[in-house]
């Protein structure tokens, strides 16, 4: 257990000091910035959340690694920031995954900062173990973000499906749903580019300024780069309690037809279709919370509650449970990854399905990232709406996916993916 204090500092104006902590994380190879984009939820209280440097690693083991968490969490009791990629998978079930991997994240990866800063509306906390917090205060204030001008290296972005494949590609998933293998699946395609030199700091700040979520990160894992606008929780715990806030739904903004918006929001909750997606996935939740809750305990908080974002509108269903006391924080991890709306319905037979399907593992995206707090509450989202890359080997992936069911028109899915990645590609070809 380290001795980590924290000093608070009055501040005039928090973006600003946002986009200078952007800046000063340069100097860092691991770095964690979870960022809520004054979305004003009552919880969590802070407009984001940064974790610089690591003072320590948990080391990756294949096989093993959802103890290794429990036991890292005992024996640091501070505050742990880190993701779970989607193919971690494998250690939940008996699975495999033998696709192409271009940005190579590790399945798991957690770490004590050197540094922990919570930005507020009016105040800035520095939490640190050695270093010396006012000249940390200083050292950000100092800091002059200039506009940077991303690097036009960067290729047209390719889909590993063409269309026509993809079109085929939900046909056969729906003949396995006929057959009863399974009820819906989430169905991702990746579009990626090679060869490509950007500055990560400056696409995550025109990305935040065009889509802004409140389940936004800008992670470093060394040359591993996750620049996420997601606006989905996977699973927080406060205390005894958990909650899960899975989206199912999606109907697309029109910014400049607000009669034509409120029509596409209304259509989204009147739909069959999405719907019935959603009340599936909120049944997986709630079996998957009641694997360590107590009994009765786990209850549908909102079903079908319609949330607006910069790009989109969407579905959102809360599900929560009180905690049984012999689950500790990998056990709550490990009964719920990975999380039921990037699966699908049950969740084994999707997963081998999405195995088959899809022509790359996942990584990262329809993964997690999130923080642990000393005291055991914890907070993660779904890395979903996201730019993936690798600084080394220059690529650059972009995922999306849609929820495929009987009714699903394949053409109406494929214009989904599309809609979900376009503001990715936006910011990284302006």
């Amino acid at each position: 257990m380290v001795n980590r204090k924290f000093t608070s500092y009055t501040i005039n104006n928090f973006p600003e000091v946002k986009t200078k902590m952007l800046s000063w994380i340069k100097q860092f190879n691991i770095f964690c910035l979870l960022d809520n984009h004054q979305y004003n939820f009552s919880e969590p209280e802070f407009e984001c959340l940064l974790a610089a440097g690591a003072e320590k690693v948990l080391p990756f083991r294949p096989g093993n690694n959802f103890d290794s968490l429990q036991r890292f969490i005992k024996e640091e009791q501070d505050w742990i920031f880190g993701h779970l990629s989607y193919d971690l998978k494998n250690e939940v079930e008996d699975l495999s995954s033998h696709n192409f991997d271009g940005i190579q994240f590790p399945d798991m990866f957690f770490f004590v900062p050197e540094i922990v800063l919570i930005l507020k509306k009016n105040s800035l906390e520095i939490g640190i173990i050695k270093s010396d917090p006012d000249d940390i205060f200083k050292k950000i204030l100092s800091e002059s973000p200039e506009e940077q001008v991303s690097k036009k290296s960067l290729p047209q972005t390719n889909s590993r499906f063409s269309k026509q494949e993809y079109l085929q590609t939900v046909k056969q998933i729906q003949r396995h749903i006929i057959r009863g293998d399974c009820y819906e699946i989430n169905f991702c395609q990746e579009f990626y580019a090679e060869n490509c030199n950007i500055d990560p700091h400056d696409v995550y700040l025109k990305l935040g300024h065009l889509s802004p979520n409140p389940f936004a990160a800008f992670y470093r894992c060394n040359d591993k780069f996750l620049l996420c606008s997601s606006p989905e929780r996977y699973l927080r715990k406060v205390g005894n309690k958990i909650f899960s806030q899975p989206i199912k739904g999606t109907s697309k903004r029109n910014l400049s037809n607000l009669k034509e918006d409120k029509s596409n929001k209304e259509k989204l909750l009147n739909s069959k279709k999405e719907t019935s997606e959603n009340v599936m996935v909120v049944d997986l939740v709630r079996n998957d919370l009641s694997k360590v809750c107590i009994e009765g305990s786990v209850k549908v908080e909102e079903l079908f509650g319609l949330y607006t974002f910069p790009q989109v509108h969407q579905m959102i269903s809360t599900v929560s449970g009180i905690i049984d006391k012999t689950a500790g924080i990998s056990d709550i991890l490990k009964a719920t990854f990975p999380m039921g709306s990037m699966t699908g319905v049950p969740k084994k037979s999707v997963m081998n399905l999405i195995e088959k399907y899809e022509k790359t593992k996942r990584g990262l995206f329809s993964g997690t990232i999130g923080y642990i707090t000393p005291e055991g509450d914890f907070d993660f989202n779904v890395v979903i709406r996201s730019i993936l890359y690798n600084s080394t080997n220059k690529y650059i992936s972009i995922s999306a996916g849609s929820a495929i069911t009987f009714y699903s028109d394949a053409e109406n899915e494929y214009e989904e993916c599309l809609m979900k990645i376009e503001a990715m590609k936006k910011v990284l070809s302006d």
